[in-house]
């Protein structure tokens, strides 16, 4: 087995001999609709389960390593190809010894786990085991939120270790181990009541937990994110970098800059980037009669059973709803939906959909919102992430 030294000593044998920086090329596996309406916007090495997104993890474990993707050809101009790199399957959640793993990897050798591909170089004739402790797969979109609490914990490992949290304000009231609860500079969190039994408790940079919330972990807030006041939060859920979220809130994943601002339940679910969910929207997460779910397949463009009894929604970059939307049990809404109306909206909502029905949302009037809404923070439309926005409206 590999020992743990043996990654720091990699680099520094790299640095000090000059060799070129090592290179990692995070691929799909063939995963791009799998985990689809997510991934109709980014590769699948990207998605933000725990606290970090998989590029992110990697950049931590591999300080020095130049991360591209192969992705979707629509998707390239965005997010960087590089070939002569170590390819790695972006599903795997590494950890430390798992690193160190790929980094030793040479010739045409193929890293192995449990009969899944971890890593390869070259022609890959070689095959590896790996030996090591046990990483997370992820090989449905469902997995994002239901092996959160995992990878989150381990994420926290990761981020914390050998450093100093500040302190937390002693206007709050904590069960469990007070040592689970970790603030990066900037954070804010008073009056609240945090409970790390089930979990530690990560709040970012900036990030702000305001009064009378109360928060399970395991739970993390990236950097400039808000819990609104009187805030119910049930782990494991991870708010991305500069979202919102108020009322009542179990087991979610948000992506970033997104907005659940008020009162409603939403849980077992995932949000993409740049979304809104309007007052009271109300979330299902289980059928009445306590059944396996059927959800919306984009990679078999058919509603398909699965083995899963919790599922919410599912929603894709730039997507809205307005107030009081009442979501099915396992509802699916792509890319840069406005999804308003009396009625329970369709359980499965193409993307550059208007309303409920079939109405198209004119491409121009999206490109248009969505820069409205990111405006707010600074940031607009890139020329590249406009193609995308072509390509899949086109594509409708």
């Amino acid at each position: 087995m590999l020992s743990l030294p043996l990654l720091p000593c990699l680099l520094c044998r790299a640095e000090k001999n000059k060799l070129p920086k090592m290179k990692i090329q995070l691929h799909d596996n063939d995963k791009h609709l799998v985990f689809a309406p997510l991934t109709l916007t980014r590769p699948v090495g990207t998605l933000r389960m725990g606290i970090l997104t998989n590029d992110e993890r990697w950049q931590k474990l591999l300080p020095d390593a130049l991360i591209s993707f192969e992705t979707e050809d629509y998707l390239q101009e965005k997010f960087q190809f590089d070939s002569n790199t170590i390819c790695v399957n972006a599903c795997l959640i590494p950890n430390e010894e798992l690193a160190v793993a790929v980094a030793s990897l040479s010739g045409n050798e193929k890293l192995t786990y449990n009969g899944i591909w971890i890593a390869r170089v070259g022609t890959g004739d070689v095959a590896v085991d790996y030996v090591g402790e046990e990483a997370t797969y992820i090989s449905e979109r469902w997995h994002l939120f239901q092996k959160n609490g995992e990878v989150l914990k381990q994420d926290f490992n990761l981020i914390t270790a050998s450093r100093q949290t500040v302190q937390l304000s002693s206007t709050n009231t904590i069960i469990g181990d007070p040592n689970l609860i970790f603030l990066e500079q900037g954070a804010r969190v008073e009056a609240s009541i945090l409970n790390t039994q089930g979990g530690p408790i990560y709040i970012g940079n900036n990030a702000e937990v305001m009064e009378g919330s109360i928060v399970r972990g395991p739970f993390a807030m990236c950097e400039n994110s808000g819990l609104k006041l009187g805030a119910k939060v049930y782990g494991p859920t991870t708010l991305g970098p500069h979202c919102k979220v108020g009322g009542e809130v179990n087991n979610v994943i948000f992506q970033g800059y997104s907005n659940k601002g008020h009162d409603g339940f939403l849980g077992s679910s995932v949000i993409g980037e740049w979304c809104n969910l309007g007052a009271d929207t109300n979330t299902s997460n289980l059928k009445n009669n306590y059944g396996k779910v059927k959800a919306y397949s984009y990679k078999t463009d058919d509603i398909d059973q699965t083995d899963v009894q919790f599922m919410g929604l599912f929603m894709g970059d730039h997507s809205k709803c307005g107030i009081n939307t009442m979501f099915n049990t396992a509802s699916v809404v792509g890319v840069s939906c406005n999804v308003f109306g009396a009625e329970f909206p369709p359980k499965n909502i193409p993307s550059f959909t208007w309303g409920m029905g079939n109405d198209h949302y004119d491409l121009a009037k999206a490109i248009e919102s969505a820069n409205n809404m990111m405006i707010r923070r600074d940031k607009v439309l890139s020329e590249a992430e406009i193609s995308i926005f072509k390509y899949l409206s086109d594509k409708k």
